[in-house]
């Protein structure tokens, strides 16, 4: 029988044993080549420590709320759940009614770390032949970093200063520099990750750990960069974040921040310097500011484009990759030994 890796309590995954259905006419069948974790997202619902693992968000209001005592199905937060976010397969079957793919044809979608899939036809994508499979699980982290790029209004010249440099990090610093920038600082503890941005195109990395970052950054620019970009999840490197950017300038919270705003000190610099800061940057969060010339479509079309020109790699975004039988014991490293990784990517034999 076909496996699966799900998480059937926070931080304890395991791979576990699944029947495909019987193949609907509208529905594909699709065995698995490569996937891909998102890490902040999906770490944070993992670990347990996701606001839905104590919320609901309120789809009317738009808020959080307590979850109601009785049992409540809310979808985000409960276990057990599926971990991966990408795969890209080839098709081995086809309903009756299926009309825009055939058997054989390599696909990819927001589809989780199993062996095969059973989904409709719109759940897929073919994919264009000039992505390799690494470009392919490397769209998600593109489309948001190319959100948090615009929505920054990064122009001709700008100073930006990354921090974070993960797999968002990593695209957001080629992203900057096809939007112009003149500078591009890359801020991340994990050494190679800082080597991965260098080959990027990052003009200076700097350790949190070994400096006063915002102090640093002021000080190399001559009053802070016009744009910062936090995309770590680290209230404290929103901070500094705040702290290395020029008055008036402009700070994008991209991550999904959780927990207490510990070392984010809002009566500091943020009191003082007149910045904006936009929160914005999530893809499914529409309709988007400048709607409707832009709208999802819009984004992953121009990810797949870039792709297509070479003018934004994946190679080397995956680290580790590991087989599928070897993904429990890899997804634990992830978890506890983050230091070691960039995405995490995994084959299937």
């Amino acid at each position: 029988m076909p496996r699966e890796l799900i998480a059937i309590a926070p931080r304890k995954p395991i791979l576990r044993e699944y029947e495909e259905p019987a193949l609907k006419p509208n529905q594909v069948r699709v065995k698995s080549r490569l996937s891909a974790e998102k890490h902040g997202t999906t770490l944070t619902i993992y670990r347990g420590v996701s606001p839905f693992s104590r919320k609901m968000l309120d789809p009317r209001l738009g808020v959080f709320v307590p979850k109601p005592s009785e049992k409540h199905e809310t979808g985000w937060g409960e276990f057990p759940i599926k971990l991966g976010n990408m795969t890209v397969g080839i098709v081995t079957e086809v309903g009756d009614e299926v009309k825009k793919v055939k058997v054989g044809d390599r696909v990819y979608g927001y589809l989780p770390i199993r062996e095969t899939h059973t989904v409709d036809e719109q759940q897929i994508k073919i994919a264009p032949p000039e992505l390799s499979d690494e470009d392919l699980v490397c769209i998600d982290p593109a489309t948001v970093s190319l959100m948090a790029v615009r929505e920054g209004n990064i122009r001709v010249g700008d100073k930006v200063a990354i921090f974070g440099l993960g797999a968002i990090g990593l695209m957001a610093v080629q992203m900057a520099r096809l939007s112009g920038a003149s500078l591009v600082i890359g801020v991340e503890p994990i050494e190679k990750r800082r080597r991965l941005a260098e080959k990027y195109g990052a003009d200076v990395l700097l350790d949190p750990l070994r400096c006063d970052v915002g102090l640093e950054i002021k000080k190399a620019t001559g009053g802070g960069v016009d744009v910062s970009i936090d995309t770590s999840g680290s209230y404290q490197a929103l901070h500094q974040a705040i702290r290395a950017t020029s008055y008036g300038g402009t700070i994008v919270p991209v991550s999904w921040y959780h927990g207490e705003a510990r070392g984010l000190n809002l009566g500091e610099e943020w009191h003082f310097n007149r910045q904006v800061m936009v929160s914005g940057a999530r893809v499914e969060s529409e309709p988007y500011r400048d709607y409707p010339r832009w709208d999802r479509r819009r984004v992953y079309r121009t990810v797949i484009g870039l792709f297509r020109k070479k003018l934004l790699t994946s190679k080397g975004l995956l680290s580790p990759i590991v087989n599928f039988n070897d993904v429990v014991e890899a997804y634990k490293m992830l978890d506890e030994r983050l230091g070691e990784t960039i995405k995490l990517g995994v084959t299937y034999s």
